[in-house]
């Protein structure tokens, strides 16, 4: 009997989570993620997949960030023919998310077109649209957490909570047959200590394989609880606000931007800030907000708290009209929006609004995939793109880590430890490569009763469970794609370029420079 895993995402990459497990005949997913980042590596996203969509027998969801659900839509066009199984809330989340993906996909794909007309050049297709996501959702079925079901012959799972967002989970497999049923855990994202919004991570011990994520395995954080964290909030807002401009959250929709509406909504409760006027400008984010007040029951802290994410000082916004008309602010505002590495959304027209201002703040509050716009911010980046047009970073550039989804490196740690003992192996996944190596260092180095191998596969890398050995990866279509790729440095060229003709000492400097890099050009064709 033949049983693998093939890791095709999120391995020496962050995204694109997807995992094929084959089982005596049988083939599910776990997870079905698009690629973000640097564009080399979201390119990856209009592949076809590397296995026939109508061999698969189930999806498993760990929950709805789009790096984990976002090819789902995809997949189903190219020929699924079986069921969604996730978590109630998760569920409910991608009711709004994944038609927002494909919104967002046609949106930018018809910029694109027109640009590429006007070049010349042929049109492209999005990878799917907003009416292929809709058709999609009745294809998702709700499972419970911690009771065992089957999934397709010799296979059955169960769900753990994970504490990363709403709905999410850890999943567990039993895959069946002669001799000792094998025991997988898949551990999703993993929340951190600090969430006031979920209860700590579940999991069962005693595993033969624990695939885990390893987002922030290099690194760790101060120990803060959540009024901890409120406070720091207070001293980022407060001192933002004292230089006399507007305060930006570039914040994702889902968990992060509940978070923040509560802990800025605790603090005007507790008069530590004052009637400050908040926009909440991204309408996923308004969406998923009800479905965090549906399932209020699950939300920890904020459970005892009347109209948690709600207050006369807050404002959600909707329409594009509305959304424009929050850049005539020039003062005293807390404006934020979608997306949370500033790549997409109504982001980057109010980073545009406010970056060349020297008092406004920028504040980043979580993590920052490489080659992003949120990456280049935090990185110090002196001037930056968007849409096309060059924006000089006037602005003051914050970086707060407490609001992170993710767990560090010592609730990792810790997490792992209770897990074992795990008989074959430990699989990190879901991590740049120095963050994944940090984590891999540590759990060997620091040898524990009942600790296997620990490995680390790479995109296409195989694991063969009835030997625990992997496979190294079919091809590295992710190489060079991971820091600043070529994207990158010419637009980090071009504003570079700009900005030596503007201090140059007169035409002919110019000229001359020009003609050098027009020499240089041509020599390498």
């Amino acid at each position: 009997m033949t049983s693998t895993i093939t890791f095709l995402g999120a391995a020496g990459t962050v995204t694109g989570s997807c995992y094929l497990v084959e089982h005596d005949g049988q083939r599910l997913l776990v997870d079905c993620g698009m690629f973000q980042g640097p564009k080399t590596l979201k390119e990856l996203n209009y592949r076809p997949f590397p296995f026939r969509p109508e061999d698969i027998g189930a999806v498993l969801l760990t929950h709805a960030h789009i790096d984990h659900s976002g090819l789902l839509p995809k997949l189903i066009t190219a020929g699924y023919r079986g069921r969604i199984v996730t978590t109630e809330a998760t569920r409910d989340l991608l009711t709004y998310m994944l038609p927002d993906s494909g919104y967002i996909q046609e949106t930018e794909v018809k910029h694109l077109n027109q640009r590429l007309h006007r070049r010349g050049g042929a049109p492209v297709q999005p990878i799917y649209t907003k009416q292929d996501a809709e058709r999609s959702l009745d294809r998702i079925d709700a499972i419970a957490f911690h009771d065992w079901f089957d999934v397709l012959p010799g296979i059955r799972a169960r769900y753990w909570p994970a504490g990363h967002i709403l709905g999410a989970a850890s999943i567990e497999l039993e895959l069946t047959g002669p001799g000792k049923p094998t025991h997988l855990l898949f551990s999703g994202d993993l929340g951190a200590a600090a969430e006031c919004l979920h209860t700590p991570p579940e999991a069962p011990s005693g595993l033969d394989y624990l695939i885990v994520e390893s987002t922030y395995g290099d690194r760790r954080r101060d120990v803060v609880d959540a009024a901890g964290r409120r406070l720091k909030l207070a001293a980022e807002v407060q001192a933002a606000l004292d230089r006399g401009g507007n305060l930006i959250i570039p914040a994702f929709a889902i968990e992060r931007t509940q978070e923040l509406l509560f802990d800025i909504g605790q603090l005007i409760r507790d008069g530590v800030l004052g009637k400050v006027q908040v926009f909440l400008d991204s309408p996923l984010a308004v969406h998923a907000t009800e479905v965090f007040r549906k399932h209020i029951a699950e939300l920890g802290a904020a459970t005892g708290t009347p109209n948690p994410f709600d207050g006369s000082n807050i404002r959600f916004v909707g329409t594009i009209e509305e959304s424009k008309k929050l850049n005539t602010i020039s003062s005293g505002a807390i404006i934020m929006a979608a997306s949370g590495m500033c790549d997409a959304g109504r982001i980057r027209h109010h980073l545009m609004a406010s970056l060349w201002r020297p008092e406004c703040t920028v504040l980043l509050v979580g993590y920052q995939a490489a080659g992003t716009l949120g990456r280049l911010l935090r990185d110090g980046a002196s001037s930056v793109r968007i849409m096309g047009e060059e924006i000089r970073v006037r602005a003051r550039i914050r970086d707060i880590d407490v609001y992170s989804a993710h767990a560090d490196q010592a609730e990792l740690l810790s997490w792992i430890t209770a897990r074992e003992p795990i008989s074959k192996a430990i699989l990190l996944t879901h991590g740049e490569p120095t963050a994944t190596a940090g984590l891999a260092s540590l759990l060997t180095a620091q040898p524990h009763p009942g600790r296997p191998q620990v490995l680390c596969p790479g995109i296409g890398s195989s694991l063969a469970l009835a030997t625990a050995k992997l496979s190294p990866p079919k091809e590295l279509p992710i190489e060079g794609a991971l820091q600043a790729d070529w994207h990158n440095l010419q637009a980090g060229f071009l504003l570079d370029l700009a900005n030596t003709l503007r201090q140059a000492a007169n035409d002919q400097a110019r000229h001359d420079l020009l003609r050098r890099l027009a020499g240089a050009l041509h020599g390498q064709r």
